[in-house]
């Protein structure tokens, strides 16, 4: 029998690099210096440098990053912050926890983001800024966007969790804009187990975003602390932040043979399945995910069983989120976002990740279609 094909594989892609982490990450213990040491600092300077960015600050997690984005542009009660419906839980949660109402949209059923004329018809004078999400890292259309925001006056916070190595014409996300947030949780191309990063468009915002990811303290000399502000605990480990610089030198192998895979998915899929395809864009995506969107009539808690059944693991990214319970309550009600609602209720996420095989892709469309007829 084949193995089986995971959704994803952190531990083949960790046991590849194993010998390398296990000596830094024990260098890091050795130390006895796990928070906001050198290794933290490493890691925000070879990240920015990566980028090209002025700044980049090391928090916990990605929806940390979002937090923060949204406290620095001064977010609260009143306040609106426009968004997409399709995706994670967390990109509206950031809203709701800083105290402001998310407005959803519907996306663009080709590219699946977040649908910018629809967009710019809900800015208001209540809107304090807009979150773009780059779904399965392919990017939003910077250009459209950052002109909408310029037009109307509103700042702009990239929700970039799933496209850190992506470009947009040629320039990485994160080297230019206003706010971008990075997720490098588990899942994703680079990972430190759990973390994000937030990069900022000034030097000064950065500074008071290291205050408030670790309690608002300010140290001067040996014994001087002081708090200025009501920060928080969103700080990134060092020991986390060593496992995202040993994988920082291999992103771009990584982010190849994705598009390797992805080529043979493209090359291999039965198109007349039915299937809804992802735009073949191998200039700006980092191909984080590939994911299919059945057709009509497929059922498809039925249709991940049976590749379940063929030992192939699949995922769902995501569910329209103003469907969810939470966002009923606040008037969100089904029919308003066709697109996010038809494209939530039949997406599936099909493996992806640089350890893949080739031979395994070619499992996965022979199932698939298996599974489809």
């Amino acid at each position: 029998m084949s193995p089986p094909v995971p959704f994803v594989d952190l531990k083949a892609r960790v046991a590849r690099l194993r010998g390398e982490l296990d000596a830094a990450v024990a260098r890091v213990l050795d130390s006895g210096w796990f928070i906001l040491g050198p290794e933290g600092e490493a890691f925000e300077r070879e990240l920015a440098a990566a980028l090209g960015a002025p700044d980049a600050v090391a928090v916990a997690n990605g929806t940390d990053a979002l937090h923060l984005a949204l406290r620095a542009r001064g977010v609260g009660a009143g306040d609106e912050v426009v968004t997409s419906s399709l995706s994670a839980a967390f990109s509206a949660l950031a809203v709701l926890h800083a105290g402001a109402r998310p407005v959803f949209v519907d996306v663009d059923p080709h590219t699946r983001n977040i649908d910018l004329t629809a967009l710019e018809k809900n800015i208001n004078s209540k809107t304090k800024a807009v979150i773009p999400v780059d779904l399965a890292g392919l990017p939003v259309d910077r250009d459209r966007l950052y002109a909408i925001a310029k037009k109307h006056g509103v700042r702009v916070i990239e929700d970039a969790a799933q496209s850190f190595g992506a470009s947009w014409r040629g320039r990485a996300i994160g080297s230019f804009g206003d706010f971008v947030s990075f997720s490098f949780h588990a899942n994703k191309n680079l990972t430190t187990t759990e973390g994000g990063a937030l990069v900022l468009p000034d030097e000064a915002l950065a500074a008071r975003c290291e205050q408030w990811r670790l309690q608002g303290v300010i140290r001067s000399g040996e014994d001087g602390m002081d708090v200025e502000v009501p920060g928080g605990k969103f700080n990134m480990t060092d020991v986390a932040a060593r496992i995202g610089l040993g994988q920082l030198p291999h992103l771009s192998r990584f982010t190849e043979r994705r598009k390797t895979l992805v080529k043979r998915y493209f090359g291999l899929w039965d198109r007349s399945l039915g299937c809804g395809l992802p735009p073949e864009d191998f200039a700006n995506s980092n191909w984080h995910m590939f994911q299919i969107v059945l057709p009509q009539g497929v059922e498809r808690a039925g249709f991940m069983s049976r590749l379940r059944a063929a030992g192939i693991g699949t995922g769902v990214h995501y569910p329209a989120m103003h469907l969810f319970k939470l966002y009923r309550g606040m008037g969100w009600r089904p029919g308003q976002f066709p697109h996010a609602e038809r494209i939530g209720a039949a997406i599936v996420t099909l493996p992806l990740f640089p350890s893949m095989r080739d031979e395994d892709v070619d499992r996965v469309c022979d199932a698939s279609r298996k599974a489809l007829a």
